[in-house]
């Protein structure tokens, strides 16, 4: 009687472990270098940070990291008009520490530019849009050049994995299958005593 209460338990437990193995393996995030670039800068092309959204399906949990020399740049989120007008006077967040991560906890349209002087007049902006692709992008793209002697940052931090896979799932399967191993073996070791 016993063991048969036991294999029903089992059963049981593994059925729940791969219920919830699949829902876990569905979440999943990404970390987005911004631009494929080296760094964070005016960029040589001035359609780069336009483009590059447009190759990208952002979704909530992704992350954005913009990597910067902070003594030389930082990064700003500013609103539509302030995104469009490159006005930099009270923004929504600044940032300068160099390696700075912004985490997309909602869909919608998040526009960046530097917070220094003259750089979003120099197409250093971004804007991405979570959940579904924003019009917006096109009506704010650059349509000029930007200036051929406008500097622009070499890889001064090396280079990271691009649209490296965050290993949270994975620690959320290990630790529940640790877990369900557990109660198995609490189950076997009730069982036999």
């Amino acid at each position: 009687m016993g063991m048969m209460r036991l294999r029903s338990i089992m059963v049981l437990l593994l059925q729940v472990m791969i219920l919830l193995g699949q829902e876990i393996g569905k979440v999943s995030s990404t970390l987005y270098k911004v631009g494929d670039l080296d760094s964070w800068g005016i960029p040589i092309d001035a359609k780069v940070y336009s483009k590059w959204p447009k190759t990208h399906s952002f979704k909530i949990g992704d992350s954005l990291l913009f990597l910067y020399p902070p003594s030389e740049d930082s990064l700003i989120q500013v609103t539509p008009s302030s995104f469009k007008n490159c006005n930099t006077k009270d923004p929504i967040l600044y940032m300068n520490d160099g390696n700075s991560l912004f985490n997309l906890t909602q869909n919608g349209t998040f526009y960046f530019t530097s917070g220094q002087p003259g750089h979003c007049q120099k197409y250093q902006k971004l804007l991405v849009s979570v959940g579904t692709y924003s019009a917006e992008a096109d009506a704010l793209s650059p349509s000029s050049s930007a200036d051929a002697d406008a500097p622009s940052y070499q890889n001064a931090f090396g280079s990271i994995p691009l649209n490296q896979k965050s290993s949270s799932s994975s620690l959320l399967i290990s630790a529940f299958s640790s877990v369900v191993a557990s109660l198995a073996c609490a189950v076997v070791v009730g069982a036999t005593m």
